[in-house]
């Protein structure tokens, strides 16, 4: 057969040739496209899931107490998982103690929660005693009584809407009573008309249902009304819980500035007197700066020797 008998290849198959290669690359970019949009739309999901943040309560401190009200802080730490931020709409709370509601109320607009953080939020609350005793009787002062912290956190969040999260703490607050004040005797240990030098014996009844740490005692004493003294005594006892605990104090004054009075003392007449003053003290709830006060009482003066067995009024 000659050369000019040989099969030859029409120029149309031998482009049907070169398209089936520009097919392969084709198809090689198209997936490559196809990975990379699928990959983009599985971060773009991943990054825009949406899920429920959780809280915790964590602590209540105490950063004030007295005679008339406390202080409560409730640390609620709150995650957020989400890649956006979410408003905390607003947070109910109330305190209950053996079912009794002592107070409640609603903090709007209380924040934001940064995107995928941990934040603590504080909730201040205030009891006030005067209100608490008015409601209910039987809480005696005194007293340490049991309570429940009840916070609801309402949160908005993108996609799931309004959420609710319930949280309580459990936990002891006191009902402080003010320490009654009574001046036992006042013993002489050197009497002149022109200066005289004697103890106060000092007698402070502790009611309260807790000890009472005393650091330190500012004092006013009247006698017949003449101020006899006024002195603040930096002082470490423990007045111990139920019981009555007796405080030294050494006094001076002139008996020549009681007049007449003076002579009904020394014949071992009562006499009348007063005090004022405060006691600094701590406590299982904290630091408490409580007045002492007693008008009207009565108390007899002592000789130094004198037997203590007839002492007390």
């Amino acid at each position: 057969m000659s050369s000019s008998d040989s099969p030859k290849v029409s120029g149309r198959k031998a482009d049907k040739d070169k398209d089936g290669g520009n097919d392969d690359e084709k198809g090689g970019f198209f997936d490559k496209v196809k990975d990379f949009i699928q990959d983009v739309g599985e971060k773009i999901e991943e990054a825009v899931t949406i899920g429920a943040p959780s809280a915790d309560v964590i602590g209540i401190h105490i950063p004030h107490v007295s005679l008339e009200k406390i202080e409560l802080i409730v640390d609620v730490m709150i995650v957020n998982p989400n890649p956006v931020p979410i408003p905390l709409v607003d947070i109910e709370y109330s305190i209950e103690s053996e079912g009794r509601k002592l107070v409640s109320g609603t903090i709007p607009d209380a924040g934001t929660i940064h995107a995928r953080g941990t934040e603590t939020i504080k909730i201040p609350l205030l009891l006030i005693y005067d209100d608490i005793r008015s409601t209910y009787k039987e809480i005696k002062p005194g007293s340490i009584i049991p309570y429940r912290v009840k916070v609801v956190l309402h949160i908005d969040i993108p996609v799931l809407g309004r959420i609710s999260i319930p949280l309580q703490k459990n936990g002891k607050i006191p009902v402080p009573y003010r320490p009654d004040v009574d001046i036992e005797k006042i013993k002489f240990e050197q009497f002149s008309f022109e200066e005289s030098t004697a103890t106060l014996h000092l007698n402070l009844d502790n009611k309260n249902d807790f000890d009472l740490g005393l650091n330190s005692m500012d004092y006013e004493v009247w006698l017949a009304n003449v101020s006899i003294a006024s002195a603040e005594l930096k002082e470490s006892t423990n007045i111990k819980k139920q019981e009555i605990t007796t405080m030294n104090l050494p006094i001076s004054f002139r008996p020549k500035d009681f007049g007449s009075a003076m002579w009904d003392m020394i014949r071992g007449k009562g006499t009348g007197y007063s005090i004022k003053g405060h006691i600094d003290v701590n406590t299982p709830f904290g630091h408490m700066k409580i007045p002492i006060s007693k008008e009207g009482g009565t108390t007899r003066l002592k000789k130094g020797d004198d037997d203590d067995d007839d002492d007390k009024d």
